[in-house]
């Protein structure tokens, strides 16, 4: 197994560098154009996916208060960027030093409405990624409605076919 999350981890980093690579290019307008998904805007989609993978790796680190990066950031939104891009270089280097046996172990938590949960280290690995291939495919839409045309592709295939 730890092959297999290592490899999505891999992906995971890769996907998320090709995507900021296009997204810091964008204007403040294209940023908070007002586009209907998720979230109004491309910068509040951003925001919202190194928040919440900010938060997951801190429940990884068994941080007992989480906190979300992007509520107190003041920075620009390329430097919001590159934080977002080290939280997703710091799991994939957290993925490389794991243990295989601590795959399994549990992490309980409160969410962001307090409630308890559970889910072990793998499942929260798979979370992460899956999420943010959620939200990457929902960036792809929002880009070619500001009128971006040059997006790389992301998907998993071109990750494996890429060396």
């Amino acid at each position: 197994m730890k092959e297999v999350v290592l490899n999505m981890a891999a992906y995971h980093y890769w996907a998320n560098q090709r995507l900021a690579a296009v997204l810091k290019k964008l204007s403040e307008a294209q940023l908070d154009q007002e586009l209907v998904s998720s979230f109004p805007s491309i910068r509040q989609t951003v925001y919202h996916m190194w928040d919440a993978e900010s938060v997951w790796k801190q429940r990884l680190e068994l941080v007992e208060q989480t906190k979300k990066p992007a509520p107190r950031f003041r920075g620009t939104f390329e430097a919001a960027c590159d934080e977002w891009i080290t939280v997703s270089r710091q799991l994939l280097e957290m993925v490389q030093q794991i243990n295989p046996a601590k795959l399994s172990h549990t992490v309980a938590y409160y969410n962001s409405q307090k409630q308890y949960g559970k889910l072990t280290v793998i499942e929260i690995l798979m979370h992460v990624f899956n999420h943010a291939t959620y939200h990457r495919g929902q960036l792809v839409t929002l880009l070619r409605q500001v009128g971006v045309t040059k997006i790389p592709g992301m998907d998993f295939s071109g990750y494996v076919k890429k060396g």
